[in-house]
């Protein structure tokens, strides 16, 4: 039986609010990938508030969850802060969860903005990561600055920015390699970015955003624990939401690291990316 399955259970005919309740509610909660720690709060609040609001219904005891569930993701701006020209804007994440993909999908977005906007491909250990995000810039109609695999990801980003200076670009947005959060080495590489960045741009507004695949679970909370601290993220993008996962865990992120989701991806068209409406996301979930 599926989280979603569970849920409808836990909610299903006439509720009775006892402690077999509470712990199938719990329970459904963990299985939908929020953990085992905001399942507990999740709970405690839900038990909460329905003492003190005498709740009795289904639909005002689910209102009540969606409430507890949508604070919990209420974290931060959800905005990206591109208040500088030019704003860099890094994407991290291991491989496979759509980070290139997230990066033609917001380069689209921005230019549909007004703003000029350049991608940066730094992501010189994957084959053909680069071609790949030149064919997404050729789709969104943005500028690439790519050098060959293999080279030095420092230096294609150094080059990025001369680029983005002399061309009064808005918004660079780095494609970084897909760092295994277990490899020291290229996590060592992203913090070297990271340096390029502030040395070449100490006052340009940064955003660093995980990439993470709405089906990944609770490995999802390892990756962004070890990704904040190495790069200190500003955000979260779930992308791959079209499916059955609903991504659950980044509501344990957000909770835990105080790091808010700021897009989500649904599909694969280019106009896919939408920024992330937390109560919107839950009335979904719930």
């Amino acid at each position: 039986m599926g989280f979603f399955d569970k849920l409808k259970k836990a909610f299903s005919g006439s509720i009775k609010l006892d402690e077999d309740f509470f712990e199938a509610m719990e329970e459904t909660l963990i299985l939908g990938d929020l953990g085992v720690s905001v399942a507990t709060d999740a709970v405690e609040q839900l038990r909460t508030a329905i003492k003190k609001e005498h709740l009795q219904t289904e639909e005002e005891v689910k209102d009540a969850l969606r409430r507890i569930l949508t604070e919990m993701l209420r974290v931060g701006d959800t905005a990206l802060d591109l208040s500088t020209r030019p704003s860099v804007v890094m994407m991290i994440g291991v491989n496979g969860v759509g980070k290139t993909t997230t990066i033609g999908k917001l380069g689209y977005r921005l230019r549909s903005e007004g703003k000029k906007v350049l991608f940066c491909a730094s992501d010189t250990f994957r084959a053909a990561a680069a071609d790949q995000l030149e064919i997404w810039s050729q789709r969104a109609g943005v500028d690439i600055v790519r050098q060959s695999e293999g080279s030095d990801p420092g230096a294609v980003l150094f080059d990025a920015m001369q680029a983005a200076k002399a061309r009064h670009t808005d918004v660079v947005l780095v494609d970084t390699a897909g760092r295994l959060h277990n490899k020291q080495n290229l996590m060592n590489e992203l913090s070297k970015l990271r340096k390029i960045v502030d040395r070449e741009a100490p006052e340009a507004a940064k955003e660093t955003l995980l990439i993470l695949d709405a089906t990944t679970g609770q490995n999802g909370l390892i990756q962004a624990k070890q990704f904040q601290e190495t790069a200190g993220l500003t955000g979260i993008v779930l992308t791959k939401l079209d499916g059955t996962a609903k991504g659950g865990i980044v509501v344990a992120i957000a909770r835990e690291l105080q790091v808010p989701v700021k897009f989500i991806g649904v599909g694969e068209g280019m106009e896919d990316l939408q920024p992330f409406d937390a109560e919107a996301y839950v009335r979904e979930l719930v």
